[in-house]
């Protein structure tokens, strides 16, 4: 049976620690998020953004509008709160309406204040092996919780099922900075079975069920990054958690695995943001 690794535990840990050197600092930072409509999921995670950050000691600023507002209007606004100097992080909620376009507000983000880690300069800094303002919050807390059940990367064959710009692509980059063997695959790979079984470890961002236990061999870490919920209403995530969990030697849970991860890292960035 599988060692679950406990994302919940993690980022408690986390957060004790960085409460105590918040209650040090003087200037505390204060973290600007911009929501765009009335997404229900997003909502949720915009009030528990604003609820940990106030329970750790920095500031929160919610900055909420209407789904039919226009692009320049909130590039005008992501530009009002680069030039504040008690904003020291700024996050935009994805996903964004269709009718804006998500680059052109995430470029407009200062490399300084992007507590994502997601502007073409970060990423560009992260992609060519330099170190970026912070890292994408997501593989951060991936890292963070292999790290903490001291899961070696070095020379590990890491297959990563997704290639999004949030998760698949930099977590991948973080890898191979670790000197891990990593191999991408997406909607088009062929015989991805056939890759999976090589694995030493799996990262999974998908949003929909992928993986099942004839796709890994025995020892294998999975680390489901996918969260969504099934047809029955449930959350679920991209791996079939009661079989992988008979065969795999480590394994990530939804919930509790790698969400509980990404509010730890992005509350981390925001208390680096703010000392750099």
């Amino acid at each position: 049976m599988a060692i679950i690794l406990d994302g919940k535990m993690l980022r408690d840990k986390i957060f004790e620690s960085l409460k105590a050197k918040l209650d040090k600092m003087q200037q505390k930072p204060t973290l600007a998020v911009i929501l765009v409509g009335e997404n229900p999921a997003s909502q949720i995670y915009v009030r528990n953004k604003k609820k940990t950050a106030e329970k750790l000691g920095i500031n929160s600023l919610s900055i909420e509008y209407p789904s039919d507002i226009s692009e320049e209007e909130l590039l005008n606004k992501i530009k009002e709160l680069n030039s504040d100097e008690k904003v020291t992080a700024i996050l935009v909620q994805l996903p964004l309406p269709a009718h804006i376009n998500k680059n052109r507000i995430i470029d407009a983000i200062l490399p300084q204040k992007d507590v994502d880690g997601l502007t073409p300069y970060n990423l560009g800094k992260l992609f060519s092996g330099e170190e970026p303002y912070v890292y994408p919050c997501t593989p951060k807390g991936i890292l963070l919780l292999l790290d903490e059940y001291n899961i070696k990367l070095e020379g590990k064959n890491i297959v990563v099922v997704g290639r999004s710009n949030l998760v698949g692509k930099p977590v991948a980059q973080m890898l191979l900075k670790r000197n891990a063997t990593v191999t991408m695959c997406h909607s088009h790979t062929q015989n991805l079975s056939e890759i999976t079984k090589t694995a030493d470890i799996i990262v999974s961002a998908v949003g929909k069920k992928v993986i099942g236990e004839k796709m890994l061999k025995s020892d294998c870490v999975v680390i489901d990054v996918g969260i969504f919920r099934d047809e029955n209403g449930k959350i679920s995530g991209d791996v079939d958690f009661e079989n992988v969990s008979k065969t795999a030697a480590y394994i990530s849970p939804v919930p509790g695995g790698v969400g509980p991860m990404t509010i730890a890292s992005l509350m981390l960035n925001t208390v680096e943001l703010a000392r750099k």
